[in-house]
């Protein structure tokens, strides 16, 4: 059974891959429900391809894809009224406000917390949450699920392996590190 609590994923958090790789992999346990838009979607691809030249439209075009087919209902769509009367810090996050709205999530989960103020999001009954926060928060919930997916996504990793320490490294490179402190806890599972 999916669960209601809705997550609606800011683009800094999927550009690096490992956190959204992990991320990904958290989405298709139904312990929450993940969205983001086709604008998110093109703001995380953009970014990419100004920092990393050795990378292709068409490759980040078939991650986009991969991620709209195999996590159930993501795309949030019809938001885009909305925008006009959020008022936020820096007005080219309006649209992930408004499709948070739009999608009825409980968090928008972004690097930006600044960007989102309390005061604003409490409005819509909206909270943003670093990804340490959110990660951690899956953790206390649910462990072995949290590890299943965590393993999934290194099992996944092949050119090169990684090792249970490599994996955690990466996720500490994120600022993932209650995350990283968690998951110790739980390392021959993954």
């Amino acid at each position: 059974m999916v669960s209601n609590f809705t997550a609606l994923f800011d683009a800094c958090v999927l550009y690096p891959a490992p956190l959204r790789d992990f991320l990904m992999n958290l989405a298709i346990t139904d312990l929450f429900r993940a969205k983001w838009t086709d604008e998110i979607h093109d703001e995380w691809i953009r970014n990419v391809l100004m920092n990393r030249p050795d990378l292709t439209r068409d490759r980040l075009q078939r991650t986009r894809d991969l991620m709209n087919s195999h996590v159930r209902d993501c795309l949030v769509i019809g938001y885009q009224d909305l925008i006009p009367s959020l008022t936020l810090p820096d007005i080219n996050d309006r649209h992930v406000l408004a499709a948070a709205i739009r999608a009825g999530a409980d968090v928008i989960v972004t690097y930006n917390l600044k960007d989102f103020p309390v005061s604003t999001l409490e409005r819509y009954g909206i909270e943003a949450q670093h990804p340490d926060e959110f990660i951690t928060n899956l953790i206390d919930l649910a462990p072995p699920v949290i590890c299943e997916a965590a393993k999934r996504q290194r099992m996944s990793l092949k050119n090169p392996p990684q090792s249970v320490e490599e994996l955690l490294s990466a996720y500490e490179r994120q600022g993932l590190a209650q995350t990283v402190a968690e998951l110790r806890l739980y390392d021959g599972l993954l």
